[in-house]
């Protein structure tokens, strides 16, 4: 069984962010001693918490001891390398020289799982690059694992999105994420508007992200730490803090409800890429 988010260990401060560096082209993708595995997080639309799944996934991955590193899209500084600034490199992906940084390092670097945050209106595009470097050929030759969370609002414009994601992830383990930042309801509980864009992709799953409460995000967000140094009650230097017990609950309630999830779907199965994931 995964372990719960429940505990982080210390955390450096925020520091400068690090400039993008080019590197030279690595060999093509071969299967490593574990395979690497690319795990997306995006949607085109914005204000659906995109960043906030990221985040509370780079938690759940680290308290089931899976080494993980993170690129944040948002360029010059994104919200992600704020909350994780030692795991994460904030990049461009319309920049050849930064798709290097995450593509040719995934077979060669230690650390095999790489999560991308893609910043708002970037995911067709992140895709398209995808299919254009031949990530996703090697995806569909099983020498690479690719995990999709498209994060979905409550809109008929961010549904519009699955028909153009579509044609890139029929190898991709995607998943359809329906993220409840706030207490709008979404179009699933209408059978018709269901089918009528659900339906246009075979898709992995679906996973339900439940509201945290307001008061409770809005003091991890003052403290500047991710959600499981909050719940540790600890600083972003990890360093003793007082945050409050009730808050802290609520926040370690909502990760243990989203780690459920994650467990349902097997995420890490999936991301050791065992059959019958």
């Amino acid at each position: 069984m995964a372990q719960r988010p429940t505990k982080e260990t210390k955390q450096s401060s925020a520091r400068e962010e690090r400039p993008p560096v080019a590197r030279e082209k690595t060999p093509p993708l071969a299967p490593p001693r574990g395979r690497p595995t690319l795990i997306l997080v995006g949607a085109d639309k914005g204000g659906v918490g995109k960043t906030t799944i990221a985040r509370v996934l780079l938690d759940y991955l680290a308290a089931n001891n899976v080494l993980t590193r993170a690129f944040d899209t948002e360029t010059p500084r994104g919200t992600l390398y704020r909350f994780h600034p030692d795991q994460t490199n904030v990049v461009d992906l319309t920049s050849t020289s930064d798709q290097m940084k995450i593509i040719d390092t995934l077979a060669t670097a230690q650390v095999k799982v790489s999560v991308v945050d893609v910043r708002a209106g970037g995911l067709e595009p992140a895709l398209q690059a995808l299919q254009d470097t031949g990530f996703l050929d090697a995806v569909a030759e099983g020498e690479v694992g690719f995990i999709l969370f498209h994060v979905l609002g409550s809109s008929i414009a961010s549904l519009d999105e699955i028909a153009e994601v579509a044609p890139y992830v029929e190898d991709a383990d995607y998943f359809l994420v329906k993220n409840h930042v706030n207490d709008t309801t979404f179009f699933e509980w209408d059978p018709v508007t269901h089918r009528k864009y659900f339906e246009k992709v075979e898709t992995a799953g679906e996973i339900t992200i439940p509201k945290l409460n307001e008061l409770s995000y809005e003091q991890v967000e003052i403290a500047g730490a991710p959600f499981s140094t909050f719940v540790a009650n600890r600083t972003a230097d990890g360093e003793p803090a007082d945050h409050s017990f009730v808050l802290r609950g609520y926040v370690r309630t909502w990760q243990n409800r989203i780690a459920d999830e994650f467990d349902r779907i097997h995420l890490l199965d999936r991301i050791a890429g065992r059959e019958g994931a």
